[in-house]
């Protein structure tokens, strides 16, 4: 077997064992159930802001080091972070407590830009795309593998919620292991670039050395072409403002199921979970088959009009009394907002220039995150309007359907800038 191949399927292996955590569909229910005496309002209000807050500004922390420290210590991290926060979610037994696990969710998530950045500096650029897609499937299937478990379990009286966590802690625990197998990084992109950009990173090169000035030179050079290329500023800010409605959707879409279900006990999250990252994953592939460059104008308008199709779903699930409706639609979101990502995230990598997505996936995913957490202060939170969860998700499905006018406005007047230059060309 290649020495790539290897170095992926080990990473692969981390992946699937980070994201197979059962507990995940029912974590809502848990913290507000029998198990703790805390309210649904208080687990919302109280706990689920510190992990918004602790991921925006550890992310900032990450990905700056990331680089420098050169990927396997942040994967490392990123598995003892899991390790703690799934222990405290087991033995925790006061809301304090939940908040400090809370950021040990920050470091968990914002630690995942290390493991989809290592493989690109231990394999050969020619193999990127495959490797891209061993790491993005071994991400889907461990999601779809926890959410079916959960259900299954859940459903057979197998297992309570709080004795999914278990297994989420036993998985966090097995991939920390792996993570100490994962080959030592020699290069990065920034503070320890080789001057041979042919040469493959598992050959005999020299061995690089830290500049400072090096990556100063080339994180400027990337970000400045990237975002005065009209091209890449457009999509980025759609990434940006699509990512920021997403990531609030999924937070909190199970204290609407709780307020939707009958007696608010919403048992079949797990299947729902599973299903939705299954379509989701469908609509990602469906996505990169698209000629994306080629015809960016027409996907702006449909993916203009698939973001007011979101909107609808989300006040729909909003208003409806019958929870297999607010299922579907939470699927049928999950579904349409893989594949118009991932055209955005197709367009701006096709228009970059060499090297500079991961850097760019980066700033694009922060400002999403800074737009979450002002939705969540204004939304979420008492010092904001406070609102119930049926009244957030009127609001999120608002927000993208203002989202699709104002692409819907901008491809309107950019269509009305060109008339004249058409007219004096012909003339």
């Amino acid at each position: 077997m290649d020495n790539w191949l290897k170095i992926s399927l080990l990473l692969c292996t981390f992946g699937f064992l980070r994201e197979l955590r059962p507990s995940e569909p029912y974590v809502t229910e848990y913290l507000s159930g029998d198990f703790r005496n805390l309210t649904s309002e208080q687990v919302y209000q109280d706990v689920y802001p510190f992990g918004t807050y602790a991921v925006l500004a550890q992310l900032v922390i990450v990905f700056l080091i990331t680089d420098l420290v050169r990927y396997k210590p942040v994967i490392v991290l990123s598995a003892l972070a899991g390790i703690v926060l799934f222990s405290l979610l087991i033995w925790s037994r006061t809301l304090r407590m939940l908040q400090v696990a809370q950021v040990f969710f920050g470091t968990f998530t914002a630690a995942e830009v290390a493991y989809y950045t290592y493989i690109y500096a231990k394999v050969d650029k020619k193999r990127y795309q495959i490797a891209t897609g061993h790491t993005r499937a071994a991400i889907l299937t461990g999601k779809f593998l926890g959410g079916l478990l959960a259900q299954v379990l859940v459903s057979t009286d197998s297992m309570d919620f709080r004795e999914l966590h278990y297994i989420s802690l036993a998985t966090q625990a097995i991939s920390l292991g792996v993570s100490l197998l994962l080959p030592s990084v020699p290069r990065s992109l920034y503070f320890y670039a080789t001057e041979d950009k042919g040469l493959e990173p598992g050959g005999e090169v020299e061995q690089p050395k830290f500049s400072l000035a090096n990556a100063g030179r080339l994180l400027g050079f990337h970000l400045v072409s990237s975002y005065t290329n009209p091209i890449v500023l457009v999509w980025s800010l759609w990434w940006s403002m699509a990512t920021c409605g997403q990531i609030q959707v999924i937070s909190y879409i199970q204290f609407l199921w709780k307020e939707v279900a009958p007696d608010h006990q919403s048992v079949y999250n797990g299947g729902v979970e599973a299903l939705a990252t299954l379509l989701g994953a469908i609509g990602a592939i469906l996505a990169g088959f698209l000629k994306s460059n080629n015809h960016r104008r027409s996907y702006m308008l449909g993916i203009s009009i698939c973001a007011a199709t979101l909107g609808g779903l989300l006040i729909f699930a909003a208003k409806t009394q019958v929870i297999w409706v607010a299922y579907v639609n939470y699927v049928l979101f999950c579904a349409l907002f893989f594949f118009i990502i991932t055209v955005a995230g197709a367009v701006v990598a096709e228009n970059l220039v060499d090297d500079s997505f991961g850097l760019i996936f980066g700033i694009n995913t922060l400002v999403g995150l800074l737009l979450q957490t002002i939705l969540t202060v204004v939304v979420v939170e008492p010092v904001g309007f406070g609102l119930e969860p049926r009244d957030q998700y009127v609001v999120y499905g608002s927000y993208f359907l203002v989202l699709a006018g104002i692409y819907v406005v901008g491809i309107i007047m950019m269509k009305l800038c060109q008339k004249p230059i058409k007219t004096t060309a012909a003339t």
